[in-house]
């Protein structure tokens, strides 16, 4: 599935927390979004990740996101080992976006 738009998280509503105003904006003006989230959040303090997930997904529907995908890697202990890199580069050729929208390498 092709999108123009493929926006990455570690946790289920990060994306929704940190890039709501850019994805609702993209999305009005036509461009399909995919989301991508790294993990399934099982480590969050608020709440737990089936909780966290069932949220992230009504955001998603109600901002008009294409696609949600979770590729499970573990929260608190991803590394950049060549597996892990993997998954990811799998998803990016999945969705075939234009453009990647991620947090900034200074972020944690």
């Amino acid at each position: 599935m092709k999108v123009d738009i493929m926006a990455v998280g570690v946790h289920p509503d990060d994306i929704e927390l940190s890039a709501a105003g850019t994805v609702a904006r993209h999305i009005l003006m036509g461009n399909s979004v995919a989301f991508l989230d790294l993990t399934k959040g099982e480590l969050g303090t608020r709440g737990n990740a089936k909780q966290r997930l069932e949220e992230a997904n009504e955001a998603a529907r109600l901002l008009g996101v294409a696609q949600r995908t979770t590729i499970e890697l573990n929260d608190g202990f991803i590394s950049d080992d060549a597996a892990s890199i993997l998954e990811v580069v799998r998803e990016i050729r999945r969705y075939r976006p234009e453009i990647i929208l991620c947090n900034a390498i200074s972020d944690r």
